[in-house]
This record gives structure tokens, sequence and C-alpha cells, in this order.
């Protein structure tokens, strides 16, 4: 008798464990359901999936929108399981998050289109709101400001309830004004706060969103609209020539640190140097030099690479700066034409040789940390890197000055910029006035090289970039004056960055030369003139 008693209770659970299995399918949650949608290679269906997924709250909603956008989640069409795999390569069930063996041969990728992506990239933001990092939070407030998708309405009010971020708070303010904006049911009160929270804003993305309205709106709302596009589109054009007058100083900054050398020599000694853009190649490929050693040597040094080349440059770039006019420049004096043909055949001399030893590809020069990122100001972007060439260049400038204004050497150059024949009457050795002159414009250039291989690329062409308008500069300013120098080279820059976006990159090159042959037309001597041998010859 007790032996059928455990014979029936063993069917029993027998019976009840079939009818639980056949009967789970029945019985799976939503959650459940919103996954097997993607197995149904419906673009329709697969939104449902996305939005469904991403409300739920389940642990798995992240992993499988994230699989989603990477190419990562595959469906099986027979079975309707829907699979993730993980970036170590493990395959788990979207649904259970159960690891299987391995993905069915069946399973395909779960297909998008560019409707979906978006669907996608809000999801993964709403996802994202609740995070503990204040930063990802932001980036999440962000995509929804863009996406302004009204089912994570109630995500953004419970995010922003807790929030105590400052910045954070007021990312989730305007992504709740961007989705009230376009709810179909928002009141016009609700409307018109959002607009003006979108008018503070003042950036592309608010202007973007404001002019994307359709045009069915109250004329309450369309005047209000109207209105803040307008205020945004002023306060844009003030933030654009902001930007420009940046850009202007950044380029101003590369053509003063190209052209002081050159303004220098120039101004001393009277040569037309044409291989001057090469000693700021020759400091470009120290730079990289430099930086192989410590990448093989000793990778922590890293940081100080630009520090350890600036000294390097400047000496190796003097140092040949010096042989050349020992060599070559010295016996061609007051032989301009000459002059000028030697030091292009040079230019093309040192070209070919650092084409032979490093080859004629570009060469990696790498940014220091603190040279790497940028800043926003106001609604304009600051790089790192383009910031410190600034400060370095007016460092160099103030140090030159300097020097000229304080040391023997100086002294003795800007006697023989004004008076060649008094200053050798006075017993000034004009001859190594002119090499130390020429090996210092050289060394200033082979350290602009060092400044411009973190924003150019490292090559044998490098110099050529530079030495037009670093002539142009020269000339502009005034041959031999330092503050001539420097205010011709940030207004060439500025005039340049206006003209940009009028005429174009070639055409605002082109109107800059035609400005300065008029300019030199009523001021040959530039716009700092200073008597030297070459004005008076």
């Amino acid at each position: 008798m007790v032996a059928n008693v455990f014979d029936r209770l063993r069917a029993l659970a027998l019976c009840l464990f079939l009818i639980a299995a056949f009967a789970l399918p029945a019985f799976a949650g939503p959650f459940e359901d919103a996954v097997a949608k993607f197995a149904n290679d419906e673009f329709s269906d697969t939104e449902e999936a996305i939005g469904a997924v991403a409300s739920s709250g389940n642990p798995l909603a992240f992993p499988i929108i994230s699989a989603l956008q990477d190419g990562r989640l595959s469906a099986d069409p027979d079975t309707k399981k829907v699979y993730i795999t993980q970036e170590d390569g493990k395959v788990i069930d979207a649904a259970t998050g159960a690891v299987v063996d391995k993905l069915p041969e069946n399973a395909g990728a779960v297909r998008l289109n560019n409707r979906l992506r978006r669907s996608v990239e809000a999801a993964l933001g709403g996802l994202t709101l609740l995070s503990p990092d204040p930063n990802k939070r932001i980036a999440a407030a962000q995509s929804v400001f863009r996406s302004h998708d009204e089912n994570l309405l109630p995500v953004i009010d419970g995010a922003l309830a807790k929030e105590t971020n400052k910045a954070a708070k007021a990312a989730f303010i305007e992504a709740r004004a961007a989705v009230l904006l376009y709810k179909s049911d928002a009141t016009d009160v609700e409307k018109l706060d959002a607009i003006a929270v979108i008018k503070a804003r003042g950036d592309q993305e608010a202007l973007a969103l404001l002019t994307g309205l359709g045009a069915d709106q109250p004329p309450i709302i369309a005047k209000a609209v109207s209105g803040a596009i307008s205020a945004i589109q002023s306060t844009l054009a003030v933030w654009s020539a902001v930007q420009n007058a940046w850009y202007g100083l950044s380029l101003g900054s590369v053509l003063l640190l190209a052209a002081i050398g050159l303004a220098i020599t120039f101004g001393v000694m009277g040569v037309i140097n044409m291989a001057h853009g090469e000693m700021v190649m020759i400091g470009a490929y120290t730079t990289f030099v430099v930086q192989e050693v410590i990448r093989t040597r000793n990778p922590d040094l890293f940081d100080y690479s630009l520090l350890i080349a600036v000294p390097l440059a400047f000496l190796v770039a003097g140092g040949i700066g010096v042989l050349i006019e020992r060599t070559i420049i010295r016996f061609l004096y007051g032989r301009p034409l000459e002059t000028l043909l030697a030091t292009w055949g040079l230019s093309l001399v040192l070209q070919q040789a650092v084409r032979t030893v490093f080859g004629p590809t570009n060469r990696e020069v790498g940014n220091p940390s603190w040279m790497s990122g940028a800043f926003e100001l106001g609604q304009i972007t600051i790089t790192y890197n383009r910031l410190w060439i600034l400060c370095f260049t007016l460092a160099v400038f103030v140090v030159l000055l300097a020097m000229l204004r304080f040391t023997a050497l100086g002294l003795e150059m800007r006697a023989v910029t004004q008076n060649r024949r008094m200053a050798a009457s006075m017993g000034i050795a004009t001859s190594r006035v002119d090499a130390l002159t020429f090996g210092l414009g050289s060394a200033i250039a082979g350290i602009a090289g060092v400044a411009l291989s973190q924003i150019d690329n490292v090559s044998p062409n490098l110099g050529q970039s530079y030495i037009i308008d670093s002539f142009m500069v020269v000339v502009f300013g005034g041959v031999g004056n330092l503050w001539g120098t420097l205010v011709g080279a940030f207004t060439l820059g500025i005039a340049n960055k206006f003209l940009e976006p009028v005429a174009g990159a070639v055409l605002g090159k082109i109107a800059i030369l035609v400005l300065i042959i008029l300019f030199i037309q009523k001021r040959p001597r530039g716009l700092f003139a200073l008597k030297g041998r070459a004005v008076e010859a």
C-alpha cells in the first residue's frame, strides 16, 4: 500500500512538471514577449520591442539595447529565441540571461534602419538617466534632448526630482523641455515654458529642435518659436565671430612662430632664406626622434617629450643654420638673387635628405596628455594644443625681445640692423653677428617645428606650407621689427579666418595677397618701418 502511495505521488509530480513546462510560454511576462518580437524580423516589431524593453526596468534591458546597437543581438526565427553575444564572446539568452553553448545555426543579427538607430540611441539615453555617474546622466539627458522621445518623460521627471548635481539637473530640465515641446497633448503654458528653456540654451541643437517643429502650431506658440529662433541665430552669429577670431589667433600664433626667426635673419642680414621652412621641418623631425627614443626606452617620460625636444630642436636647427651661413651664405652677401637660388636649392637638398633618412610618408608625433582634449567656452571649442601653442609663441616672443634688449648679442644685432657700416667701424664683428643671427633665426624655426608637429603632419614638405606666409608676415609687419611681425602675423591670421567662410580658403589667401600688395604700394617698409642695411641699399 505504501508503495502504491509513492507511485501515485511520483506520477502526480511528473504531471505537474509537464504541465508547468508546456504552460510556461503561455505565462511568459511582458518582458519576455517584448524580447521575442526581435525575432519577427519586422522593423515595426523591432521598434515596439525597443520601447517595451527600455521601459521594462529589467536589468537585462541595457545589455539587450546595447547589443542591438553594436550588432551583437541575434534572433532565431524558428524558435523565436533572442541571444546576446557578449564582448568576451559568450552567448546568453536575452530573455533569461542564461548562458548557452553557442548560437543556433539559423540565428541572424537583428536588422536596423536609420529610424531604429535613432530609437536605439534614445533608449540607451533613457536607460542611463539613472546612472550613478553624473557625466553619464548628462550624456543621457543630451541624447533625450535630441530625440525628444515622450516615452521617457516619466523617467526624466523621476530623475529630475532626485537630481542633486547642478549640471545634470540643467541637462534634465532641457531634455524635459524638448519632450514637452513635441508632446502632442502638452498645454500651451508647458510649451511656452519649454521654448524659454530651449532659447536659453541657445546652441545649434536648440536651433535645430525649434526649426524642426511643425508649422501647424497655435499662433501664440508659433510666435514664441519664431522669436526664439531669431534670438538664437543672433547669438550664434556673435559666437561664430568669436570662434573665427580664436581660429585667427591660433593661425596667427603659428605664423608668428614660423616667421619670427625669418624676421631676424631678413632684418639683420638682408638674406632671403628660402630654406627657412626646412629648419621648421628639422625641428619637427627632432621631436619625432625624441618621441621614438622615449617610446622604446622609457615610455613613462612621454608627457615630457616636448620639454626635451624644444632645447634639442633649438640646438640642432641652430647648429645647421650656423653651418649654412659659414659654408654658403657668407659668400653671397650683396647678391640677393644668387642667395635666393642657393637657399632654394638647399631646401630641396634638405627635403631629399629627410626623405632618404625617414622616408617620404608622414611620421606620427603624439600629443602629451596635457595637450590633448578640448574645453567649451560659451559656444566655442578651444583645443588645448592650440592654446598651449599660443602661450608658447608669446613666451618665445617675450624671451626674444628680452634677449635683444638686455644682452650683448642683442645690442650688436640691433646695431648691425640699423647701420652695418657704423657698427663695423665701432668694432663689432659683423661676420660673427651674421653667423649667430642666422643660427638664432634657424633655431627659432626649429622650436617652431616642435610646436607645429602637434597640429600638422610631420613630413618632408612641412616647411613649404609656411614659408610663403612667413615672408608675407615679415614684409607686411616691417622688415626686422619684431613688434611688426607680431601685429602682422595676428592681423593676417584673423583676416584669413574671417575671409575663408565668405570666399573660401583659396580665394581668401588670394585676397590677402592682393591686399598686402596694395598695402606695400603705399607703405613699402611695412607697418612698422625700421631703418637698416636692406632699406638703405
